[in-house]
């Protein structure tokens, strides 16, 4: 996918979104009602199996070229006090992810996948959504095109995850200017775990709505929206464009892709949500996403790390059909 000149190219993209091979999906229905096995006794791992063979046109679908992409910003949210770390954690983790310390860095090793970590501009952190848009125009395409840039059209599968101290109450704002309701639905305790620090982000994000009042989507994205947030948008609508599928990690990832699924409600049907996160807007996001999370395992880190456990689902629904022998070159009797 080439690199956008400007975002009104945005919206000519979301007119032709590639859809799958419905011929394709025909046909590994067919073909999973003939392996060994009652049918639909794999449950999810049938539909995973069939979701990949419509995307990739090919009914023994692989999975041999996997990116998983993390993008980090900071953001000037925090001047309003709503973090629990302070903001020098974002660059810190970044070095941690490069030396091979974080969570996702042993996630990646057990599964042989290439990280890669994409830092953008954090020594210079956004605009304070309390005062105004986090960016302009320009900044936004800026970061739009780092996620674009970042997917490989050789890829097999795009995993997204993300670092920003602060982002939970940036995501927060931005499901909350989606798709409205009352603002305290959607703002949890961030990755702190910090009790202490709900009625303050609740109050930021009170004001912010105020005073960033625009629900376009993609002005919702730039006023209330960091750097990551929009490389994991880019990063998506390229994957969409490529008909390369997507695992989302979180509640932050969600959200960065909350106003690509205004623009147009199928648009993230390339996408498996990896897990529920803890953070408490995420079940009512992929609610109102009509969005089934693939894992529950009560993961508030970020960083990728539920959508890489949800990795070895998706590897354990391709091994399973590509493996399984049918009943007829099995010579086991089917079902009558």
């Amino acid at each position: 996918m080439q690199k956008l000149k400007c975002l009104s190219e945005i919206y000519l993209l979301i007119e032709q979104l590639p859809k799958p091979n419905q011929e394709i999906i025909k046909k590994a229905k067919e073909y999973q009602n003939q392996l060994t096995k009652p049918q639909g006794s794999l449950g999810i791992l049938e539909d995973l199996s069939i979701f990949f063979c419509g995307w990739q046109n090919n009914i023994k679908p692989s999975l041999k070229r996997i990116q998983t992409l993390i993008f980090a910003g900071n953001h000037g949210v925090c001047n309003q006090g709503v973090n629990s770390y302070p903001q020098s954690v974002t660059s810190e983790m970044v070095l941690n992810f490069k030396n091979g310390g974080a969570a996702i860095n042993q996630l990646c090793t057990h599964s042989s996948v290439n990280l890669q970590v994409i830092p953008i501009d954090l020594d210079n952190p956004t605009n304070d959504i309390y005062f105004g848009p986090t960016m302009n125009e320009t900044e936004l395409l800026v970061s739009i095109n780092k996620g674009i840039k970042a997917v490989s059209k050789k890829s097999d599968l795009i995993v997204l995850g993300e670092m920003g101290i602060g982002n939970s109450t940036i995501a927060s704002a931005i499901s909350s200017a989606c798709f409205g309701g009352s603002i305290k639905k959607w703002v949890g305790r961030g990755t702190a775990n910090n009790d202490n620090k709900l009625s303050k982000k609740i109050s930021v994000i009170r004001k912010s709505l105020k005073v960033n009042k625009k629900r376009e989507p993609l002005k919702i994205l730039m006023s209330l929206g960091g750097r990551e947030q929009a490389a994991i948008f880019g990063a998506t609508l390229a994957a969409r464009m490529l008909k390369i599928p997507v695992i989302m990690d979180g509640f932050i990832c969600s959200a960065s892709a909350a106003p690509l699924f205004l623009l147009d409600n199928s648009s993230l049907d390339h996408c498996i949500f990896g897990h529920c996160s803890m953070e408490k807007g995420h079940e009512l996001l992929l609610k109102s996403m009509n969005k089934s999370p693939l894992l529950n395992l009560n993961m508030h880190l970020g960083e990728g790390s539920g959508a890489m456990i949800a990795l070895n689902i998706v590897r354990s629904a391709l091994v399973c059909h590509n493996g399984m022998a049918s009943f007829k070159s099995a010579g086991v009797s089917n079902s009558k």
